[in-house]
């Protein structure tokens, strides 16, 4: 048996399949859905009761890419989607129509500065090298949007790094920014699904001011940390004066409905060099 040379595997690759099944003889049967291969059925794979089935795919393909492309931690940024940069500000403010769009722009063009800190704090966290393994850590991970969004994943291109983009089918068009990583990119449906892929491989994460979707994605990770479901890591809070006004976070914990204790579980900071000294602090790692 030494010389005998054992094939490893005996069924075709579902590729070749596929391909063959592109090629048949026309009849009724083969013209009717029926007939297709399930994995090549979009109206099936479509059906309500394939919801599992998508569940499973959302999860698994994002999974599976990422490990093979050796992405070990990501450094996850959250914000707002409207926030400017610092060149388009000023813009934004001469197109307001009336006083109460003006005084918006406003303050949306005095935090135009975030975009800034989060891409300089991108830069330092691309910085970090590959483990033993050869796995990267602390890879930029962002909602793939704009604004801040884009500045994350444009400091990690900055410095030549890879930088995740998790972006979400919406009623209005959302593109992925240009600095994402094309190999990196993903779709998803369920946003239940892309919050999972946020903290997968989470290992520390900077929320930005921001709206509802900020806000959904900064009080699932506390509610996740404060519940005991994941450990604790280092969550990056920025820009104190804006959540002070927008959240009081003493009050909850003065009228009992969270502990005083569950506020240590963010860290106010202002800039990016002080929010990566926290999460290197926090690891203790050589950052």
């Amino acid at each position: 048996m030494t010389d005998t040379r054992v094939p490893s595997r005996v069924f075709p690759p579902a590729s070749e399949e596929a391909e063959a099944a592109r090629h048949f003889t026309q009849t009724p049967q083969t013209a009717h859905p029926a007939y297709r291969l399930a994995f090549q059925d979009h109206e099936f794979l479509l059906r309500e009761d394939l919801r599992p089935v998508r569940f499973q795919l959302e999860l698994l393909k994002p999974e599976l890419l990422l490990d093979e492309a050796g992405i070990g931690s990501t450094f996850v940024f959250y914000g707002s989607a409207r926030i400017p940069e610092p060149d388009k500000a000023q813009a934004m403010v001469d197109k307001a129509t009336d006083a109460r769009s003006r005084a918006i722009a406003e303050r949306l063009a005095a935090k135009s500065r975030y975009y800034d800190v989060a891409r300089q704090l991108a830069q330092l966290a691309s910085g970090t090298p590959a483990d033993t393994a050869g796995r990267h850590q602390f890879v930029v991970c962002s909602g793939g949007g704009p604004s801040i969004m884009e500045a994350a994943n444009r400091g990690a291109q900055d410095v030549g790094r890879e930088s995740v983009g998790l972006n979400i089918v919406l009623p209005h068009e959302q593109t992925p920014n240009p600095y994402v990583t094309p190999g990196l990119s993903f779709q998803f449906h369920y946003f239940a699904l892309r919050k999972m892929h946020f903290l997968l491989r989470a290992r520390a994460v900077a929320v930005f001011p921001g709206g509802f979707g900020t806000f959904d994605e900064f009080f699932e990770l506390l509610t996740l940390m404060q519940t005991g479901k994941v450990q604790p890591i280092p969550v990056l809070l920025y820009g104190r004066e804006f959540w002070d006004k927008v959240i009081n976070f003493e009050a909850l914990a003065d009228e009992g409905v969270i502990a005083h204790k569950d506020l240590k579980l963010f860290h106010y900071v202002e800039t990016a060099e002080e929010g990566w000294e926290f999460v290197c602090n926090w690891w203790r790692g050589d950052c």
